[in-house]
C-alpha cells in the first residue's frame, strides 16, 4: 500500500515509476492504474497510453535518457499498430476490446489524446507510419458528428452514439476542446485548413457554453471531478492566448476552478486538478498576471501526493486523490503525467526560463 509522500517533488522518481512500475504493459499500453486491492493492472487504456507516450517524450527531452525515449517508441508502436483500428479509422477504448470488462466502445475525447500522442513522437523521429496514422484518426473523428455537437462514445462496430448521461464524459462539452487539440496541431504540420477550422468551431462553441459546465454535476463533490474536465478547456485554448477575448476566457476559468478547488479540497481533492490549475498557470504567465502565492501553494500541495512507497507498483508516482483526509490507493499515469509537467514548468518560472513555460500541455 502507499506509505506516505515525499516532501520534495523528485522528476527522476516519477520517471523511474513509469518505466518500472508495471504499469506499462509488455503489448506497450498503458494499463489505467493498478487495483492495489486486487494486486493486477487495469486493462490497457489507449487513450492514457497516448498520455503516457507524451509523458515519456517529456521526460526524454528534460533529461536526455533514451531509455524513455525507447519506451515512447514502443508505446506508439503498440497504438500505431495493435491498437488503430484501420478499417473503422478508429481508436477503441481499451485493447483488446471488447473483453468480459468492458464494451467495444470509442470517445471522441480519447481519439484527440491518442492522435496527439502519435504526433509529439513524429516531432521526434519523422516516422511516415505515425503521421499516416494520426492523419487518418483526425479525420476519423468526423464520425462523432452528428450535425449539431460531437458524441462523446461511439458503440463499435456501428459506430452508433451511446445513451448521454448526467456524467460529465459522457455528454459534450466545453472539456470537448482538448482532444480537438489534435486538428489543431495535425493543421500546424500539414497546412489542414479544415481541420484548423474545426479546432477553432469547438473552442468558440466551449467559449459560449463553459459557463454553465460546472453547474452539471449532479452532487456537490462531484464538482471537483468536472473542474478535471473543466481545465481540460484551458489547455484547449493555449495556442490561442494571442486572442483578447480567449485570454479573458482563460481568466475567468483559472479564477473559478481556483476558487472550487479551495472551497472543496478539505472533503476530496484530485491531485491532477493542482496539476492542471499550476500548468495552466504558467502557460498564461507571458499574458495573465501569475498569482504566485496561489501557484506556490498548488505546487506545494501537488507535491505532497508524490508516492513514497517499498512497494515500487506505486514509488515515485502521483497517488489520484484524497478523500476526507485519506490518500487514496492508486497511484496513475494521468495523474503523474499532468504532475511532472506542472511541476517542471512551476520550476521553468521561477529560474526565469520562460521559453519553458510556453510548452504545449500535455
Amino acid at each position: 500500500m502507499i506509505e506516505s509522500a515525499l516532501p520534495a517533488f523528485s522528476l527522476a522518481r516519477a520517471g523511474h515509476w513509469f518505466l518500472h512500475s508495471g504499469i506499462h504493459e509488455p503489448s506497450g499500453g498503458f494499463s489505467r492504474f493498478y487495483r492495489s486491492e486486487l494486486k493486477r493492472n487495469l486493462p490497457v487504456s489507449t487513450e492514457i497510453s497516448g498520455y503516457a507516450a507524451m509523458a515519456l517524450l517529456f521526460l526524454y527531452r528534460t533529461t536526455n535518457d533514451s531509455e524513455y525515449l525507447d519506451e515512447a517508441r514502443r508505446t506508439t508502436d503498440f497504438l500505431a499498430g495493435q491498437a488503430w483500428d484501420e478499417s473503422l479509422r478508429i481508436f477503441p477504448y481499451e485493447h483488446p476490446s471488447p473483453t468480459v470488462e468492458s464494451r467495444h466502445l470509442a470517445y471522441f475525447f480519447d481519439s484527440g489524446i491518442i492522435t496527439r500522442g502519435l504526433l509529439d513522437m513524429w516531432r521526434e523521429t519523422r516516422e511516415d507510419r505515425l503521421l499516416e496514422v494520426a492523419t487518418a484518426a483526425a479525420h476519423g473523428m468526423s464520425a462523432f458528428w452528428n450535425g449539431r455537437d460531437y458524441d462523446p462514445i461511439l458503440t463499435l462496430p456501428d459506430q452508433r452514439p451511446l445513451p448521454r448521461t448526467a456524467q460529465w464524459s459522457t455528454s459534450p462539452g466545453c472539456y470537448q476542446a482538448k482532444s480537438a487539440l489534435a486538428w489543431w496541431e495535425l493543421a500546424v504540420i500539414t497546412g489542414d485548413e479544415q481541420l484548423r477550422r474545426n479546432y477553432l468551431n469547438v473552442v468558440e462553441s466551449g467559449m459560449r457554453t463553459c459557463d454553465g459546465f460546472l453547474a452539471g454535476a449532479d452532487e456537490r463533490l462531484s464538482i471537483m471531478d468536472r473542474l478535471h474536465a473543466y481545465c481540460y478547456f484551458l489547455e484547449a485554448l493555449s495556442p490561442l492566448l494571442d486572442r483578447s477575448d480567449c485570454v479573458q476566457t482563460y481568466s475567468d476559468v483559472v479564477t473559478e476552478a481556483a476558487r472550487y478547488l479551495r472551497e472543496l479540497a478539505p472533503e476530496f481533492v484530485r491531485s491532477d486538478v493542482y496539476a492542471q490549475l499550476l500548468r495552466a498557470r504558467v502557460r498564461a504567465s507571458h499574458v495573465i498576471a501569475m498569482d504566485v502565492d496561489a501557484a506556490r501553494e498548488e505546487a506545494a500541495a501537488l507535491t505532497g501526493f508524490q508516492s513514497d512507497s517499498a512497494d515500487p507498483r506505486f514509488d515515485g508516482g502521483f497517488i489520484f486523490g484524497r478523500r476526507a483526509g485519506v490518500l487514496s490507493p492508486h497511484v496513475n499515469p494521468v495523474s503523474t503525467t499532468f504532475a511532472i509537467q506542472a511541476l517542471e514548468m512551476w520550476r521553468a518560472f521561477e529560474a526565469r526560463e520562460y521559453d519553458a513555460c510556453l510548452q504545449p500541455p500535455i
